[in-house]
C-alpha cells in the first residue's frame, strides 16, 4: 500500500531532488511502486512583496513521496545525490492521512498561506543580539520590511548613532 513519506533534501534543490528521483524511478522500472512525489509549496499573500505569484515553500528542505516502502523503493529514493534522508531514519513512519490532506489543500490553493511579517513600531525599544552592537539596546527610528532591515538609533559615546540592522539582529 502506497502511503506518504517525508524526505529531507538539501535546501534550495527540493525541485532538482524530485526530478532526480522521478528520473531514477523510470530508470529503474519501480513506476508500480511509487505515486506522486510532491514538493509542498503554496501561493503566498505577500504582505510587502511586488511579486503576487510568488511560491512559498511550506517545508524548505523537504519532499513528500507517495510510495510503497520497500527496501529497493528506499534505495531508488535515497541514491539521488540531493537526498539526505528519510525522516525516521532507517524505519521511516509514513504521515497522517489528516496531515497530508491539509498539505495537499495548501498547495492547491484551497488553504491560503500567509507570508509571515514581523511587527515593529517606531519607537520602541529593542535589545541587539548579534552583530557590533550585541548588547546594545537601541529605539527603532524606520523599518524596511522588503528588505528585512531596521534602522535603530544607538547610543554610541553619549550620542545617539544610526544603526542598520537586520531583523534577524533583534530581540524586542
Amino acid at each position: 500500500m502506497k502511503r506518504w513519506y517525508v524526505v529531507q533534501v538539501y535546501a534550495g534543490y527540493e525541485q532538482a531532488a524530485k526530478v532526480d528521483i522521478e528520473k531514477r524511478i523510470q530508470a529503474e522500472g519501480m513506476e508500480d511502486f511509487f505515486g506522486e512525489i510532491l514538493v509542498p509549496s503554496a501561493k503566498s499573500k505577500p504582505m510587502f512583496t511586488v511579486d503576487d505569484n510568488a511560491d512559498q515553500q511550506l517545508f524548505p528542505g523537504y519532499i513528500l513521496a507517495e510510495m510503497e516502502m520497500t527496501p529497493e523503493s528506499l534505495r531508488v529514493v535515497t541514491a539521488s545525490i540531493r537526498v539526505l534522508r528519510f525522516l525516521g531514519g532507517r524505519n521511516p513512519e509514513p504521515i497522517s492521512q489528516k496531515e497530508i490532506d491539509r498539505i495537499i489543500s495548501q498547495v492547491k490553493g484551497e488553504v491560503a498561506v500567509e507570508a509571515v511579517r514581523e511587527e515593529f513600531s517606531m519607537g520602541s525599544e529593542v535589545d541587539i543580539v548579534e552583530g557590533p552592537f550585541a548588547g546594545f539596546v537601541g529605539i527603532i527610528d524606520s523599518v524596511d520590511y522588503n528588505n528585512e532591515k531596521l534602522t535603530v538609533m544607538v547610543s554610541i559615546f553619549g550620542r545617539m548613532t544610526p544603526v542598520e540592522l537586520g531583523f534577524h539582529q533583534i530581540k524586542r
